[in-house]
């Protein structure tokens, strides 16, 4: 019990971290709009790229990809330091009504949920209506669910069903999956601030290449090639 108690205090620090400001834009290439990709990064401090510029954070990074692909395209970071599920579905219905089409949506969020000791089921609620709410709005939309750990925290029922709730949103709502979202940066000082919690340059250029192996294969199957025309 100690321990565990030990733990949580753990998670509520970090979670304080956490709490901090939000970059609400990203970069763009545009021209003919009926070949912009228009992709929407929804997520907390993560995203938004905390401590970074705007041009560090991963939903930069991933546009750079794109626009060394050949894409045309829109890539907006709507990341919120602190941000929680329930935060996000307040804010998603202005996002939503912001672009007049999405193409890709990532969400990424829960982490704070669970340094604030909120109810799983809740949690797992709020991701379901995020998604719900994103393909009523939009309904040719690929939802990508980035999923989260906490490795070395603990083996406690609410941790471990947390890990494992992303890839059963993802599979029950046909979306993609990033299974580990920080995989490669969590625990690894060199690609971490001096809070150990929020990636540094280094660390958002490994998040980058998380998001974009799964990103490629869908523009490679919507949008068969660079420059051309969307599906009719």
């Amino acid at each position: 019990m100690a321990q565990g108690a030990k733990q949580w205090r753990t998670l509520a620090r970090l979670g304080a971290l956490l709490a901090t400001f939000s970059f609400p834009t990203a970069g763009a290439a545009k021209s003919d709009a009926s070949k912009v990709i228009t992709i929407v990064a929804l997520g907390d401090s993560l995203t938004a790229g905390y401590g970074l510029s705007r041009q560090q954070a991963y939903p930069a990074l991933v546009a750079e990809k794109m626009r060394a692909a050949g894409y045309e395209f829109e890539v907006v970071n709507a990341g919120s330091s602190g941000d929680t599920t329930a935060g996000g579905l307040r804010r998603l219905p202005a996002i939503l009504r912001a672009h007049h089409e999405i193409d890709i949506f990532i969400v990424e969020l829960g982490i704070n949920d669970v340094f604030r000791g909120v109810d799983l089921e809740q949690i797992r609620e709020n991701l379901q209506a995020i998604i719900d709410q994103t393909r009523a709005r939009h309904p040719n939309v690929a939802v990508v669910v980035a999923g989260m750990q906490l490795p070395g925290y603990s083996s406690e029922d609410y941790v471990s069903a947390f890990g494992s709730m992303f890839a059963g949103l993802a599979k029950k709502n046909r979306a993609n999956s990033i299974p580990f979202f920080l995989e490669g940066v969590a625990g690894d000082p060199s690609l971490n601030q001096w809070d150990r919690v929020h990636p540094n340059a280094a660390g958002q250029r490994v998040l980058a290449e998380n998001v974009w192996r799964v990103l490629e294969p869908i523009l490679r199957k919507r949008f068969a090639a660079p420059n051309s025309p969307r599906p009719g």
